[in-house]
C-alpha cells in the first residue's frame, strides 16, 4: 500500500503532528498535519482508528482504504511533512468515495494554510 519509508511508526511523531500541526475536521476523519523544520525525507503518514469506530475487523478494513486512498496522494505532501489521519466512527459505514472526497478536502485545506499569504504583495493594506 504506502511505500515502507512513507509510514509513520514512532510515536513522538505522531503526537508532534497531531499536538503542534494544524487540523482539519472532516464528518468521517480528522487530519492533522506539520511540516519538520530542516528535514529532508520523503512525508510520513500515520493512522489513528480507535474502538469507536468498530470492532478489530471494520478498523483494519478503515485503514487498509485510508492507506489506499493516501497512497494516490503522497506526492501532494510535501518533504519533511507529517500527516496523521484519524478516522471517526462514520468512517466505518462510508463509501471509499465519500471517505476520498473528504480527505481531499481535508489535505486541500491543510496545504492551502501553509502556503504563503499572496494577499497584499501590491503594496496595498
Amino acid at each position: 500500500m504506502l511505500p515502507s519509508g512513507s509510514r509513520m511508526r514512532r510515536g513522538d511523531e505522531f503526537a508532534d503532528a497531531v499536538r503542534k500541526g494544524g487540523r482539519s475536521g472532516r464528518p468521517t476523519l480528522v487530519a492533522h498535519f506539520r511540516m519538520r523544520q530542516d528535514v529532508d525525507e520523503p512525508p510520513l503518514v500515520g493512522f489513528v482508528v480507535s474502538r469507536a469506530v468498530g470492532g478489530s475487523v471494520v478498523r483494519n478494513r478503515v485503514k487498509r482504504r485510508l492507506r489506499h486512498l493516501l497512497r494516490d496522494r503522497l506526492d501532494r505532501l510535501p518533504r519533511g511533512s507529517l500527516l496523521v489521519v484519524r478516522a471517526n466512527p462514520p468512517a466505518a459505514s462510508a463509501r471509499s468515495e465519500r471517505l476520498a472526497a473528504e480527505l481531499d478536502v481535508a489535505l486541500d485545506r491543510l496545504l492551502r494554510r501553509r502556503e504563503p499569504s499572496t494577499a497584499h504583495t501590491d503594496g496595498r493594506r
